[in-house]
């Protein structure tokens, strides 16, 4: 199918793009990498009548540290993210993330920003960011503001941005020493929603001890899920067989999948159980390196 007729801006600043957004309120969406939205246009599923491109805006593409925290500009590309020697060194698990995101052409446009601000449980980027406890900065005409990611997603396709507002950048702690993180999905084919996925991030003492814990799932559940009775099992435990079993049956039980052509609720459910045991191993394997 083809897309609607729209009109067509390209702000060369974020004041501008607040500007456009203001005036043509609800009818207007945000352009940046632009795999989720025109897809979405082409099946008339989105239909806005102003398309508002942010790809001119300087200054959206970065990946730096700074203050202890690592920042990425919301148009930084998949493939940028993928290469990157600052997050190969200090958060493997975009390695793992970006490597299993469709192909080297959709990795090559698609940006960060735009899969989060998309608010699809069947992103990849969503359950990395609750693992990484993520911060999300929103530019609107009062500002910036600051979003914790456990307050970012709060229905299906949608986030806790406003209509006049911009995301900008993701800010993530940087990881102290003992600490690792891994992310899988299963999936049928290359480029395919996930099946399920699974995310972790943890930090473990000189005593195996599980000193922080983030997990995160994908595509199995209406909205980004965070596995917080899984973390609970974890938190502040000796990280044996045991804990881990139980952190994996806890995951199968809170997340909601519904079944289709990927699978039944029951295959979906024991897949979670079967990642999460798996994410958390690696995890640990890369915190002991």
């Amino acid at each position: 199918m083809i897309a609607q007729s729209f009109q067509y801006e390209s702000p060369r600043t974020i004041k501008e793009a607040i500007e456009l957004l203001q005036k043509y309120g609800d009818d207007a969406k945000i352009l940046s990498g632009g795999h989720s939205l025109i897809p979405m246009m082409k099946l008339r599923f989105a239909s806005p009548e102003y398309i508002i491109d942010i790809n001119r805006i300087p200054g959206l593409s970065y990946i730096k540290e700074e203050g202890g925290m690592l920042k990425i500009g919301a148009l930084t590309r998949e493939a940028e993210i993928e290469h990157s020697d600052l997050l190969k060194k200090h958060f493997p698990i975009f390695g793992d993330v970006t490597k299993l995101i469709a192909d080297p052409q959709v990795r090559n446009m698609g940006t960060i920003g735009g899969n989060l601000a998309h608010g699809d449980a069947a992103n990849d980027h969503p359950a990395v960011m609750l693992a990484l406890n993520a911060t999300v900065i929103a530019a609107g005409p009062d500002g910036e503001r600051a979003i914790p990611i456990d307050e970012f997603f709060f229905g299906f396709y949608q986030t806790a941005l406003q209509p006049d507002e911009i995301l900008t950048e993701i800010q993530i702690p940087v990881s102290q020493h003992g600490t690792g993180s891994a992310y899988h999905k299963l999936e049928r084919k290359v480029g395919d929603y996930a099946t399920a996925g699974v995310a972790v991030h943890l930090t473990l003492d000189k005593n195996n001890t599980c000193t922080s814990i983030g997990i995160g799932l994908t595509n199995v559940n209406p909205t980004p899920l965070r596995a917080a009775r899984s973390e609970q099992a974890l938190f502040g435990k000796e990280l044996t067989e045991e804990a881990i079993a139980e952190a994996a049956k806890y995951a199968s039980e809170d997340c909601s999948p519904s079944s289709d052509l990927r699978g039944s609720e029951e295959y979906k459910r024991a897949m979670v159980a079967v990642l999460v045991k798996r994410m958390i191993h690696k995890a640990a394997e890369r915190a002991k390196a």
